[in-house]
């Protein structure tokens, strides 16, 4: 029989019960990886941005050197070899250029655009959507009727328009799609921090006259980076993608800096002559970049909003 003593559980140490504890960021990485789509989709991007960054050193050649590209290995099919043995596992282009090495290199473009002009009109459209939500008044209504106006236009035309006054290059389409985008981060920015705008740790940060950069950056901002976040990653997506079809439209990036979109466009004009590889390879690339961001976003916006976590 047991007895009394053997009964009672131990109490809990201090140090158990911190180790029970989960800490915010536990918190997030649990929800977060509880969607297996979101976790495999996070791997897929992790992978995609490393073959990115890594672009020099992964590629089999340099689709862009002259000299490693030969017009003898023109359209090969996927799984063809080149003259001197090299096989090309997805095919060659219309110039004789390895697809592995030129969707490698034109990935490295087309993330580099989207998260360069995501970036940069995040924090324009935060600071305007802070200075709207804050000031109110005169203000807010002169910068939300600019933002109103702006967003009544397609992003593809506003986007057209810009490239035609600005021309071709990745500096030149960054701004443009910085342009596009920041009205979309402002109004969501100050949606947000209409809400903080009224409760009591502002109006006691107001009382106790702190500088107003200090109330929007220290304060307000920090309590509107989940939405911020969330809406940060789908517009990167629709960054991506919108250059993509400006690039395909060939009013995006020039043949010297190709990005996945203008591989699609290099081998439409093969398609009827049943050179698929050209342009499908590239754009099954695209699509599951644009998925993969696409879901990573959604879980982020169930994560760190509560009510519409599943």
């Amino acid at each position: 029989m047991n007895t009394v003593a053997e009964q009672v559980e131990p109490l809990a140490t201090p140090e158990a019960i911190e180790a029970k504890v989960e800490t915010p960021f536990q918190r997030f990485v649990s929800s977060f990886l509880a969607s297996k789509v979101a976790t495999a989709a996070l791997v897929v991007l992790a992978v995609l941005i490393f073959m990115a960054i890594f672009a020099p050193l992964i590629s089999p050649t340099n689709p862009y050197d002259l000299a490693q590209v030969s017009v003898l290995d023109s359209k090969l099919p996927p799984g063809a070899k080149s003259f001197d043995g090299m096989t090309f596992w997805l095919g060659t282009d219309g110039a004789g250029r390895d697809l592995v090495s030129a969707m490698i290199y034109g990935l490295r473009i087309s993330l580099g655009v989207g998260v360069m002009s995501g970036i940069v009109a995040m924090a324009i459209g935060a600071a305007i959507g802070l200075i709207a939500a804050f000031y109110g008044g005169r203000v807010e209504n002169v910068i939300m009727r600019i933002v109103d106006i702006q967003l009544s236009f397609p992003a593809i035309l506003v986007a057209l328009i810009l490239l035609a006054i600005l021309g071709k290059g990745v500096d030149k389409i960054i701004i443009a799609l910085i342009i596009v985008q920041w009205a979309y981060y402002a109004r969501t920015v100050r949606g947000s921090a209409l809400v903080e705008r009224n409760k009591e740790y502002i109006e006691a940060a107001t009382c106790l006259a702190i500088g107003h950069r200090r109330i929007l950056f220290r304060h307000l901002l920090p309590n509107c980076l989940p939405p911020l976040i969330v809406v940060g990653t789908i517009q990167t997506a629709h960054a991506i993608s919108l250059e993509a079809t400006l690039s395909f439209l060939g009013v995006g990036l020039p043949v010297s800096e190709p990005s996945l979109g203008l591989l699609i466009s290099n081998g439409f004009d093969y398609m009827l002559s049943g050179k698929y590889w050209i342009s499908f390879f590239p754009g099954v690339a695209l699509l599951v970049t644009i998925v993969s961001i696409n879901l990573v976003g959604d879980q982020l916006r169930d994560v760190l909003n509560p009510r519409l976590e599943r």
